[in-house]
C-alpha cells in the first residue's frame, strides 16, 4: 500500500521509481477524497470537466485532499488561463488538460501553469499561504511544485506526439484511451488502433523523458503497461467505486438469503 502525500507529488512523478496511484473524483463533496487518502492511494484527479464541479466545491475537495495528505490534480474542462488558475490558487497539486493536440496547446499549458512562463501572479490566496509566501519565494516555489500534465487523447496528437513532448514544461502526459476510441471509431475487440496509438505515445515519452499516466482497466493491465514505463495509474473513480461495491454487496446479501 502506498502512502498518500500531499506534498512533492511532481518530484515523486519526476524522479521516483516506484508506480503512483490515484484515481478519479466526479462526486463534488469532500468525503470520497477524505475516504481514498486514508486507504493510501497517492493522487485524486477532481473531474471538473465531466463531473458538476465549479470552483466552491473544487476548493472544498482541495481542502479534504490537504486533510487527508494526498495530492489533488484537478482535470480542468478547457485550456484557458482562467480554468487553470483558480484551481492553482486554491492549492492543487497539478492541472490536467484535455485535448492537448498540438505543441501550441501545450505551450498554452505550460504558460498558464508556470510562473516562468507567465502565469499570472498573486500571492494572497491558499497556495501563496495567503501572503506569507513573498513573492519570489511563492513564484519559486510554485514552479517547483505545480505539475502540468497533457491529456493526448486525439489522433492529430498522436501524429504530432515528439512536438508536444519536446515543449518545455510539460511534466507529464495522460493518455486517455476512451477519447482516443471514439475519435477513432475503434470498435474492434482489444481496439487495435488506440492499442498502437498508445504504445507510440509511450515509446515517444520514454525517449522524452516526460511521464505517463493512464487509466487502468484491471491490475493484470496495469502490469503490462508498467512494463513498457507508464509510471502513474488511475483506478476507476469514486462513482466506479461505489458501484462496483454496491452491486457486489446486493449479489452476495441476495444470494446468501435466498431460499
Amino acid at each position: 500500500m502506498t502512502t498518500g502525500q500531499s506534498t512533492g507529488f511532481r518530484q515523486r512523478l519526476l524522479s521516483s521509481e516506484k508506480p503512483m496511484f490515484g484515481t478519479f473524483i466526479k462526486t463534488p463533496s469532500p468525503h470520497a477524497t477524505e475516504i481514498i487518502g486514508a486507504a493510501g492511494f497517492d493522487f485524486v484527479i477532481i473531474d471538473a470537466e465531466h463531473a458538476p464541479f465549479d470552483r466552491g466545491t473544487t476548493e472544498h475537495v482541495l481542502l479534504a485532499a490537504r486533510a487527508s495528505g494526498i495530492a489533488a490534480l484537478v482535470r480542468i474542462p478547457a485550456t484557458t488561463s482562467h480554468q487553470i488558475l483558480a484551481p492553482l490558487d486554491d492549492g492543487a497539486s497539478g492541472i490536467v488538460a484535455p485535448h492537448i493536440n498540438s505543441p501550441a496547446k501545450a505551450r498554452e499549458l505550460v504558460a498558464a501553469s508556470r510562473y516562468a512562463h507567465g502565469r499570472g501572479f498573486s500571492n494572497s490566496p491558499r497556495a501563496g499561504g495567503y501572503g506569507s509566501r513573498s513573492v519570489w519565494e511563492h513564484v519559486d516555489a510554485s514552479d517547483q511544485e505545480v505539475a502540468v500534465i497533457a491529456m493526448i487523447e486525439d489522433p492529430e496528437a498522436v501524429d504530432d506526439i515528439e512536438a508536444i513532448l519536446a515543449v518545455e514544461g510539460l511534466d507529464a502526459i495522460f493518455i486517455g484511451r476512451g477519447d482516443m476510441g471514439v475519435a477513432m471509431n475503434d470498435r474492434l475487440p482489444g481496439a487495435p488502433k488506440v492499442r498502437a496509438a498508445t504504445e507510440r505515445v509511450i515509446t515517444a515519452a520514454g525517449r522524452a523523458k516526460v511521464a505517463v499516466l493512464l487509466l487502468a482497466a484491471s491490475p493484470s493491465e496495469a502490469a503490462e503497461f508498467r512494463k513498457l514505463g507508464v509510471k502513474g495509474f488511475v483506478v476507476s473513480s469514486d462513482q466506479g467505486f461505489m458501484r462496483t461495491a454496491a452491486v457486489q454487496a446486493l449479489k452476495a446479501f441476495g444470494e446468501s438469503t435466498a431460499l
